[in-house]
């Protein structure tokens, strides 16, 4: 079976080794361009270029996959099934009536929960028990084609965006492995979603990132490790942006004593911040213009006093 691979970030990476791995071959990898990066702005090859010159394989980087040009490229490969992974971009209907067995892609929930292009941060953010990995037909909406096969991965009261997305990646190329010779000999199954289920996860934005000390301490628990490691929760101290690496809770029922923000107490490893409900302790952050440190570093050189305030400007 030929397969033609597109994804582009290390979310994909996993599945693409694991299709290497398995014996599967993929004919071409279709991945974004390479993009400015860092400080000095120095071109960049995403993840999934990495791995397929690793593996020696034909990489295509079309700015837009729906041109002609690309689109004449991509039907000369010659592929049986086509495999998406957080490529980032819509296919158009003549690439995904391309193949002979379709297109499925690999999406990093449990659908119809969290269609869209967060779902790993969203889960988190709003406290899932369970995250998980479906793997689904491609159609011209967004994450609405039918499932194919699932698979539960529980969210640990400790776990980072970073670490469940280290999971999921883990346990979607698993699956893609578990579930492509079905697809190969037709015994597969497809399942419509339930519409009336559907959840969606926009991108990011800033309002996300802010900390609103009135909220909950288990709301801003799980906004702080859901921005973990990108883009960060922040808040403001001595009227500069602080970003919240790491934080625990400290009391999560009692009333307000004090006005939310507001530092109820240090000790050697935390400053404890008063919430709309309970208290939560910062464990690791960044001020302003310095690197992110743990609090009991921090504490060495400022000692925040009790009542001074956290969010004390707009930004």
């Amino acid at each position: 079976m030929r397969i033609l691979f597109m994804g582009t970030p290390d979310f994909a990476v996993p599945c693409l080794d694991a299709l290497i791995e398995n014996g599967y071959e993929v004919a071409a990898v279709v991945t974004q361009p390479d993009r400015p990066k860092g400080r000095k702005g120095e071109m960049t090859p995403p993840p999934v270029k990495v791995a397929a010159l690793r593996h020696n394989l034909p990489v295509l980087q079309p700015e837009k996959v729906r041109v002609e040009e690309a689109l004449q490229e991509l039907e000369a490969i010659g592929v049986d099934l086509l495999v998406t992974a957080a490529y980032g971009q819509i296919l158009p209907k003549r690439l995904l009536d391309m193949p002979r067995l379709g297109c499925v892609n690999v999406h990093a929930s449990l659908l119809p929960r969290w269609r869209g292009g967060a779902p790993i941060h969203r889960a988190i953010l709003e406290g899932d028990a369970n995250s998980g990995v479906t793997i689904m037909r491609m159609v011209q909406a967004l994450d609405a084609g039918d499932m194919i096969s699932q698979v539960v991965v529980p969210i640990a009261e400790a776990d980072t965006v970073s670490s469940l997305h280290d999971k999921l990646a883990a346990a979607g190329s698993k699956l893609l492995i578990e579930t492509l010779p079905s697809i190969e000999n037709g015994t597969h199954t497809e399942t419509p979603q339930d519409e009336s289920l559907v959840t969606y996860s926009p991108n990011l934005s800033r309002d996300d990132e802010r900390i609103d000390w009135s909220r909950d301490a288990r709301t801003l628990y799980n906004q702080v490790r859901g921005l973990n490691a990108w883009p960060v929760a922040f808040t403001t101290y001595s009227h500069k942006v602080m970003k919240i690496w790491q934080a625990r809770i400290e009391e999560e029922t009692s009333a307000p004593h004090a006005e939310p923000g507001t530092v109820v107490k240090t000790t050697d490893d935390s400053i404890i911040v008063q919430c709309g409900q309970g208290t939560l302790a910062l464990l690791e952050i960044q001020p302003a213009g310095k690197r992110r440190m743990l609090v009991s570093e921090y504490l060495r050189g400022v000692q925040p006093a009790p009542g001074s305030k956290f969010g004390d400007r707009e930004e």
